[in-house]
């Protein structure tokens, strides 16, 4: 039998946060394909249900409305989706937010706090309760979280609070790597360059796009 990317995923369950964005929703098929029972979560409720309707064998799958930022309530959709799917193998957590200020006397405590209550805060508490559901089924596990080309850069286009979170993403999973690696739970990264999705766009111009293609080797 051949290997392929998707080996070892059948069946398996699998959480996908931010499952309607551009991204998101290609990571969403992407295990879907793999023969994986995939819980979308998102803050769109419309949008992910119509993801999730698209797939292949749609009832194998489960499309969740959350607004992340409310970590008390964490704990309750991991149950869902392992009481759903009957396990909770693999977190995809894609979810972020984008506020563009091309000035940085432009960025306000609420830009501030918004971004990092979505992308590193959320990003902790998420990684926390899927961690703790793995531990208890005792069969290890897989948590991938997206992070960003901005952690290293900076960032560009007035993007330095969102590329300071997804720097804490960086830092905060190599620590629980180590944490969690006596359980059989990896924790990596994944750190996309430009992807043409909505939230590249946010706040940037025609001309502003075509400026930053022109940096991209």
């Amino acid at each position: 039998m051949d290997w392929n990317v998707g080996a070892g995923l059948g069946d398996k369950g699998v959480i996908v946060t931010g499952a309607a964005g551009g991204i998101g929703a290609e990571v969403v098929r992407a295990f879907a394909a793999a023969g994986a029972r995939v819980a979308a979560v998102d803050v769109d409720a419309a949008s992910v249900r119509e993801v999730v309707g698209a797939l292949d064998g749609a009832e194998r799958h489960l499309a969740l409305a959350a607004d992340l930022r409310d970590v008390g309530a964490h704990p309750r959709l991991v149950e869902t989706v392992r009481d759903a799917l009957g396990s909770v193998d693999v977190l995809a957590h894609v979810a972020a937010v984008l506020r563009r200020r091309s000035d940085i006397d432009e960025i306000s405590e609420d830009d501030w706090d918004f971004q990092h209550d979505v992308n590193l805060r959320a990003t902790f508490f998420l990684n926390k309760a899927v961690a703790r559901a793995m531990r208890d089924a005792g069969r290890g596990g897989r948590i991938i979280n997206f992070t960003s080309q901005g952690w290293l850069t900076g960032g560009f286009g007035g993007s330095v609070a969102y590329a300071a979170t997804k720097g804490g993403i960086v830092s905060l999973s190599r620590g629980l790597a180590r944490t969690l690696a006596p359980h059989g739970i990896t924790v990596n990264t994944v750190a996309p360059g430009a992807v043409d999705t909505p939230m590249m766009w946010s706040g940037m111009t025609e001309a502003d796009m075509a400026e930053f293609v022109k940096q991209i080797p």
